[in-house]
């Protein structure tokens, strides 16, 4: 792999795994090889998240059961926090809940009001193996909470409730890239 000091521009857009693919209810397995493979997966991943102008994208979006996302998000304030997190654990949650309408790459053009902490603390570490420990408020915090969701397979379609829930499902039957259709 080419060394770029851009993420993902030495990487390939992968095909994303859509909403009805059993790989995104499966949890993802722990990464333990951090060679080369990882390296490309991770440059994947970021080609992938920024062709579909996402702003987070996990392992198994792009058919890897792997336990790494990477991320390109602003928080609340506008701040860019650009990364990546392999085998992250969730170890903080708090503050507001606070309930905003949120997307995912694997339900394409789909979005609800989603519940999630307005604080969060991730940590994992690099594709060299180096700790890493992710801070994220507001925005940002929505993100990593909904990556780490789909490293232990869930969705955001998980947490939405009553007639946001119907309406979003009502929406997912009839889109056009659900093969259910």
């Amino acid at each position: 792999m080419p060394h770029s000091t851009i993420p993902g521009a030495s990487g390939r857009v992968r095909p994303l795994i859509l909403l009805g693919d059993p790989l995104l209810r499966t949890p993802c397995d722990d990464v333990t090889d951090f060679g080369p493979r990882l390296a490309c997966l991770v440059e994947d991943l970021y080609a992938t998240m920024y062709a579909a102008r996402g702003v987070g994208l996990a392992a198994n979006q792009i058919g890897e059961s792997a336990r790494v996302f990477v991320f390109d998000c602003p928080d609340d304030e506008d701040r860019r926090h650009l990364g990546h997190v392999v085998n992250p654990r969730l170890v903080e949650t708090d503050g507001v809940v606070v309930r905003g309408p949120e997307g995912c790459l694997s339900l394409p053009g789909l979005e609800a009001g989603t519940e999630r902490f307005d604080h969060t603390v991730v940590e994992g570490v690099t594709l060299t193996g180096e700790p890493v420990r992710v801070h994220g408020t507001g925005f940002f915090a929505r993100c990593l909470q909904h990556e780490m969701d789909h490293l232990d397979g869930g969705l955001y379609v998980d947490r939405v409730t009553g007639l946001r829930r119907r309406r979003l499902l009502r929406a997912v039957s009839k889109a056009r890239w659900n093969s259910d259709t």
